[in-house]
């Protein structure tokens, strides 16, 4: 007498594209839904932009195009606030609740997570980059840039601040990665280059703000966005060597609980 077996349970983890798609997606939603994230990842960089690229009331303009360098270093600040503060923040609670050890424990693998969490962050820097560009089309920029050049410069922004992102929130308490990466936003923000062009620095401290993250990114961007041209090596260098440093940290001394 034979027995079918067609029906015989076979419990095993779902593969792991499907995981990490069903990461991605979760992570992304949370984020879109966290009214504290939306205002620093979205409305903190588009009011930015319309106060710097729409009004006169500080000109930063590099080659007589205000609109341009604004657009440039919103996308900067935007590229900051996602894969640095937001996702630091956001680990560091995580980490704190439990959540991340919980995770530990399901099929789901490490590397998933951290790149289900790296595939929110593009997704939300896609659509800040959508964003911005439209209101700077809006504001009157004619969108000439190095499109090549400006991917290029924000994947590598990207990664170098998410390995900076990770590494605080993998190694410190969740309230201190709260106020230590809002801190440093801040920081760069004003002294870091992201924003205020290179050339206006004493000239002392250029290549101190030139070798920061955040500046390498900003003159980068303002290179291919306001003047066309591509992107500068000296810009991907540093950028190269923060990404290798702050991922390589963030995986040697990242604490799960």
């Amino acid at each position: 007498m034979s027995v079918d077996l067609s029906f015989r349970p076979a419990p095993a983890a779902a593969p792991y594209r499907r995981m990490l798609a069903r990461q991605a997606r979760i992570e992304t939603v949370l984020q879109l839904r966290n009214g504290e994230q939306l205002l620093l990842t979205l409305v903190i960089p588009l009011v930015l932009l319309l106060v710097l690229g729409g009004t006169d009331v500080v000109d930063l303009a590099v080659g007589g195009d205000r609109t341009a360098t604004a657009v440039a270093g919103v996308l900067t600040v935007a590229v900051m606030s996602t894969a640095f503060t937001g996702l630091a923040i956001a680990t560091g609670f995580e980490r704190r609740y439990g959540v991340l050890r919980r995770l530990a424990v399901t099929p789901l693998p490490r590397s998933a997570l951290l790149l289900g969490k790296a595939g929110s962050v593009l997704v939300v820097e896609a659509l800040q980059v959508v964003l911005v560009v439209g209101v700077g089309l809006a504001l009157g920029w004619a969108g000439d840039a190095r499109w090549p050049g400006v991917l290029l410069l924000v994947l590598l922004g990207t990664l170098a601040f998410a390995g900076l992102g990770l590494l605080m929130a993998g190694t410190l308490k969740a309230e201190a990665t709260l106020a230590a990466a809002n801190l440093v936003y801040l920081v760069l923000l004003v002294a870091g280059g992201a924003v205020v062009p290179l050339e206006r620095y004493p000239a002392a401290l250029q290549p101190v703000v030139a070798a920061l993250p955040s500046g390498a990114l900003g003159e980068g961007l303002r290179a291919t966005v306001v003047v066309g041209d591509p992107a500068p090596v000296a810009s991907l260098v540093v950028l190269a060597i923060w990404a290798v440093l702050g991922v390589g940290l963030a995986a040697r001394y990242f604490r799960w609980e």
